[in-house]
């Protein structure tokens, strides 16, 4: 009995001795800053939510505790013009050395390698802030100078570098640290109110992607892929418009048989939101994209969509037997020749593909597939 006692003692200290920290801990000691007050508040995506304060003894020391389920921002601050960023992980215990005077400037962080990772960003963004604004300086001050002219080449270079060292270093850095929220940071920052550093959709692209599938729970990380699909979104959209504009029309009119043979063109579909869908019975990624699009056709037929899907084909007994097959009860339309004129219209390079149009019958999308086409549909139709 003895025994069988001990061992249970032993199996008691080892589950808790092996039970993870509870919770964060943020301390340190701030000095010359007796009888100031010392706020932690949770950065949010627009806006910092108070979370706890301190009244900041003799020896300037303070500590704040919480709890966490994914990494998060925070703010240490003495007011609104002193403070320093952390990324806190969920069982830190992160030390925060500064004084006072120079808090925002000057800290020391240790047991955080996240806020070490801001820290570092900040840095590096202040220093080239501070290079750009003497250079400015200088511009000012030379204005009335007669070779004010050629130093403005040299400065504005100067200043180009600069910005262009900027870019390479904050790029690098979301490369380097794709799963650390510290890339959040690295995103949005800006060296004026008008210019983001790292302006590289790719950068963007791969941050997003990374860290949602880390940190899907995150509200920065929420907002940061949002922020990127409307982007890639935007892209598409101006890469169609480019298209459209160096064609000379916005949604070309075709005109072309339908299956008995009667001309339907899309300039007769008036009130719609119309998709244009190019495709072939012969062609499986078509038959495939099908079944997608009798399931859209179901959901917004009665709230206004048309489809006026062109065949490619050159076979009337396969075309006919696709559609009878896959159920398509919208509009078929194909000369049995290939289409040819309405492809290149449309500059159609694959198949399947697509166009779709609003109501005004202007092209606002190309080639979606998929939870992206329901999407623009949903959009197109309220």
């Amino acid at each position: 009995m003895k025994k069988i006692f001990s061992i249970a003692i032993a199996i008691t200290v080892l589950t808790f001795g092996c039970k993870k920290p509870n919770g964060f801990v943020i301390d340190g000691k701030i000095t010359n800053a007796e009888g100031k007050y010392l706020y932690l508040e949770e950065l949010k995506v627009s806006s910092s939510v108070p979370v706890d304060s301190v009244e900041l003894g003799k020896d300037g020391s303070f500590k704040f505790k919480g709890k966490i389920g994914y990494p998060n921002f925070y703010l240490l601050s003495l007011n609104k013009n002193n403070f320093v960023t952390l990324l806190v992980d969920t069982t830190e215990k992160i030390t925060v050395t500064g004084d006072a005077a120079n808090f925002s400037r000057d800290y020391v962080v240790q047991g955080s390698s996240g806020s070490l990772l801001v820290q570092e960003l900040n840095n590096m963004l202040a220093k080239t802030k501070h290079n750009l604004d003497s250079i400015r300086n200088h511009v000012n001050a030379f204005r009335s100078r007669e070779d004010y002219g050629d130093k403005r080449i040299k400065w504005d270079q100067e200043m180009a570098d600069i910005k262009q060292n900027q870019i390479r270093y904050s790029t690098n850095f979301i490369q380097k640290h794709p799963f650390s929220l510290a890339c959040v940071l690295a995103l949005y920052q800006k060296f004026d109110d008008a210019n983001y550093v790292v302006q590289d959709l790719q950068s963007l692209k791969v941050a997003a992607s990374a860290l949602n599938s880390f940190f899907p729970k995150s509200e920065h990380v929420k907002a940061l892929y949002a922020n990127t699909q409307r982007l890639m979104a935007q892209e598409k959209s101006n890469k169609l418009q480019q298209f459209i504009a160096e064609n000379g029309v916005n949604s070309p009119d075709i005109s072309l048989p339908n299956t008995n043979g009667r001309e339907i063109s899309v300039a007769s579909l008036s009130n719609k939101v119309i998709l244009i869908q190019f495709w072939s019975a012969q062609n499986r990624d078509s038959r495939i994209q099908n079944e997608a699009l009798v399931d859209l056709y179901s959901k917004y037929k009665s709230r206004g969509l048309e489809i006026y899907q062109v065949s490619v084909d050159t076979d009337r007994a396969a075309w006919l037997n696709a559609i009878e097959q896959d159920r398509l009860s919208w509009i078929n339309v194909g000369d049995m020749k290939g289409s040819i004129m309405a492809a290149n219209i449309y500059n159609i390079q694959t198949i399947p593909s697509n166009y779709i149009l609003d109501k005004d019958k202007r092209v606002v999308y190309k080639n979606l597939q998929g939870p992206d086409l329901d999407r623009a549909i949903g959009e197109l139709i309220k």
